[in-house]
């Protein structure tokens, strides 16, 4: 046992390292996640190619994955809640019940049609029953979309938050769908409905959100109070959050509740008034820790990846199948529902918004871990076992597909935004040649009647000389002159004073070099 360990910290310990020193070029240049790395690493070294991974060999194979996507799930979830702004549960309600009510059923159903339709041998209920595992969005795909330098660049916060905080709520809402269907398949409709009402949505969600809420709010006035009494250390005031996050997996799982759905509200909780997300917005532990993680996870996933069930011709499953559900999956489960809906989503400001928006719903970790709970909640020799065979490969080539295919539109979305943007100035400056040029100076013009200055403030380096004239009427509302600034009065614009006078100064701005500006003085003697 010694050696496997020895073995698995060797490979992940390697790859985090040698990851780590051209992750910046990765992520920030080639706008590609870690995740599609670390599934390839897990697949270079998992049993189908080098064998130095083989996690059937440590035990069930299944308790270990669902657990370790548990506590990855977990964790993340509290960080999603906790980087939300002030109060952003109750500013964003209406946008969140919508993706969490009809844009989340829509997925639900949609996907289970689509795996009725492509999988032999299901009905529609066991096609909802592996559609419910990814239906949730994923947090720990959704955190490396809406963090790093494409996202602070090229996504509005706005949509960065509103995709982090449903991918936060829905993975522990997935709970209602998987169990409805598996309800429904194991007994009548009247004692399923029943169940499902006061097992799934009472116990587990209504009571998860319950201790989240009340568990976040002690541990905020605890955490304030100690810090005022200059009782808690920098690292322990740091790694608070996280401690927080193990405590209610404990505590709820023990309990036999929603502990996903605990941690969220719980982060939503604990930051409501935004203090601790302030505190430590730059001490980055979250960060750190997410990514340890991340990468972790994802190489466990590649080294359990089920290669041999996606070409099965004993289940009747083929690669092609898969193909075709994968791609109809991520096209139709989410994009069509948030491009009619995103009118009534106020978090979603335009159209572009909602088709990143749309698109972005990554499939990962949260749906490994429901895959485990359905392959837990089916017997394997029940009415039902042909079905439960479909969960596994079903499920992870949907989260294989995911990794891949999102990870690479990432840089295609930032291909068309620098070329909307520069078409957009293209035609702009297209339409104001007709302006002369102003020399690069300043010019100061007096009227002998009523004294008016005028100044013309160049802020144009050298080697730019020949994009000095900018319409400042074209210039968008939102968005300050970029070239030229100036500053006209009309002498009827003018208040009334006893000798006429008053002057006016343009906002001087200082762009590249801070060159001395060139003066001339210019007199106009007629009235």
């Amino acid at each position: 046992m010694s050696d496997t360990v020895s073995v698995v910290i060797a490979i992940l310990g390697g790859f985090i390292v040698l990851y780590g020193l051209c992750s910046l070029f990765i992520k920030e240049r080639l706008y590609l996640s870690e995740a599609s790395f670390a599934i390839l690493c897990g697949i270079i070294f998992g049993p189908v190619c080098a064998k130095f991974i083989n996690v059937s060999d440590w035990g069930d194979e299944d308790t270990i994955t669902k657990e370790f996507c548990r506590i990855v799930i977990g964790i993340q979830v509290m960080a999603a809640g906790v980087a939300l702004p002030k109060a952003y549960l109750r500013k964003e309600l209406i946008s969140l019940l919508m993706l969490l009510g009809p844009v989340m059923i829509y997925m639900w159903l949609v996907s289970g049609l689509l795996v009725w339709a492509l999988i032999p041998g299901l009905n529609y209920l066991e096609a909802l029953m592996i559609a419910a595992c990814f239906t949730p969005t994923d947090p720990v795909l959704a955190n490396s979309i809406v963090q790093g330098k494409f996202a602070e660049k090229h996504v509005p916060t706005h949509v960065r938050h509103i995709i982090s905080c449903e991918s936060g709520a829905n993975d522990g809402l997935g709970y209602p769908f998987l169990f409805l269907a598996v309800y429904l398949m194991q007994m009548d409709i009247g004692p399923a409905i029943g169940k499902w009402a006061y097992w799934i949505m009472a116990f587990n969600i209504l009571l998860s959100v319950v201790i989240g809420f009340v568990v976040g709010y002690v541990a905020r006035k605890l955490l304030k109070y100690c810090e005022q009494k200059k009782l808690i250390d920098n690292e322990s005031f740091l790694v608070y959050s996280v401690a927080l996050s193990f405590f209610l997996m404990g505590v709820v799982g023990l309990i036999g509740s929603d502990d996903l759905l605990a941690c969220f509200i719980a982060g939503n909780s604990f930051t409501w008034d935004d203090w601790f997300r302030v505190e430590t917005e730059n001490a980055h532990l979250m960060e750190v820790v997410d990514n340890l993680l991340n990468l972790s996870i994802f190489a466990y996933i590649g080294a359990t990846m089920p290669w041999s069930s996606f070409n099965d011709y004993s289940i009747q499953i083929t690669v092609w199948r898969l193909i075709v559900l994968a791609i109809l999956v991520l096209l139709l489960r989410r994009l069509p529902i948030i491009m009619a809906l995103y009118k009534a989503i106020p978090a979603i400001h335009t159209w572009r918004e909602a088709v990143f928006t749309g698109w972005f719903g990554p499939i990962g970790v949260g749906a490994v871990f429901y895959a485990m709970v359905a392959l837990e909640s089916v017997p394997e020799d029940g009415p039902n076992a042909h079905a439960r065979q479909m969960i596994r490969p079903v499920v992870y080539f949907m989260v294989l597909a995911s990794v891949v295919a999102h990870g690479v539109t990432i840089p295609l979305f930032y291909i068309g935004t620098f070329a909307t943007r520069t078409l957009t100035r293209t035609s702009e400056v297209t339409q104001i040649l007709r302006i002369p040029k102003i020399d690069k100076r300043n010019i100061k013009i007096k009227r002998t009647n009523s004294d008016v200055e005028i100044d013309v403030v160049d802020i144009i380096p050298d080697n730019e000389e020949e994009q000095s004239t900018v319409d400042v009427q074209d210039t968008p509302k939102n968005e300050a002159p970029r070239h030229t600034a100036i500053t006209i009065l009309t002498p009827s614009e003018i208040p009334s004073h006893q000798n006429h006078h008053r002057s006016v100064h343009d906002n001087n701005r200082s762009v590249g070099t801070s060159a001395t500006n060139l003066e001339r003085d210019y007199q106009n003697t007629t009235s």
